[in-house]
């Protein structure tokens, strides 16, 4: 006979995500391979498809949103049948480094819309661009690295990991100068569906080795 058990602390998850963004859209097959010995932050900063944003503020928060059609019939006073006929996923999170780097991906803006370098005379610049006729949005992958279920006290290396393949910024942006607050990107990505899988990407809860 199974004996009760009232839970397991060990799953519960505390903590914030490291967030990266890749300037392309991504595919099931092409995220970076789990390295035995290596956290997948270290193994993304190694990469060069993948920008760190660095500080967030308020953690990472996915929303799935169902959308459900009813069937009313006479013989009953509520709906005999619900049915799916939509589904929206969005992420969202608040980039607390007002970089430029994170303004423009807050802005869902290309990439060639920031030129320069902060220590020339011209200095670093975005380029508020109005957009034009017929512009595609700007589509980017996200990986975020946050804490994971299982035994820290056995093993301080587990990690959960959240992928998105196809992510859009939709929401307002606003840029701030206040005295009495940080200046930060609060951004909202809308997450569509990878076309080959039809998938909006995957969490994945892994361990590994800590060689340090």
């Amino acid at each position: 006979m199974a004996t009760y058990s009232r839970g397991t602390s060990t799953n519960i998850i505390v903590g914030a995500a490291a967030f990266f963004v890749a300037d392309t859209t991504l595919t099931p097959t092409v995220t970076p391979s789990f390295a035995t010995d290596d956290s997948y932050r270290d193994t993304l900063t190694d990469s060069l498809t993948y920008d760190n944003v660095g500080y967030t503020s308020n953690g990472l928060e996915i929303q799935f949103q169902p959308d459900f059609g009813e069937v009313a019939v006479d013989q009953v006073l509520d709906v005999a049948k619900l049915f799916k006929q939509g589904m929206t996923v969005s992420l969202a999170t608040a980039f607390a480094e007002a970089t430029l780097e994170n303004l423009l991906l807050a802005l869902a803006y290309n990439s060639d819309q920031l030129s320069g370098t902060k220590s020339s005379s011209a200095g670093r610049t975005l380029n508020l661009s109005a957009g034009d006729i017929g512009e595609c949005p700007v589509e980017r992958g996200l990986v975020a690295i946050g804490p994971g279920t299982g035994d820290c006290a056995a093993s301080a290396e587990v990690e959960r990991v959240y992928i998105a393949y196809r992510a859009l910024s939709i929401e307002n942006v606003t840029v701030s100068a206040k005295r009495d607050a940080a200046s930060m990107f609060e951004v909202s990505f809308r997450l569509l569906p990878e076309d080959t899988s039809g998938s909006y990407g995957k969490i994945i809860d892994r361990t590994h080795t800590n060689v340090s």
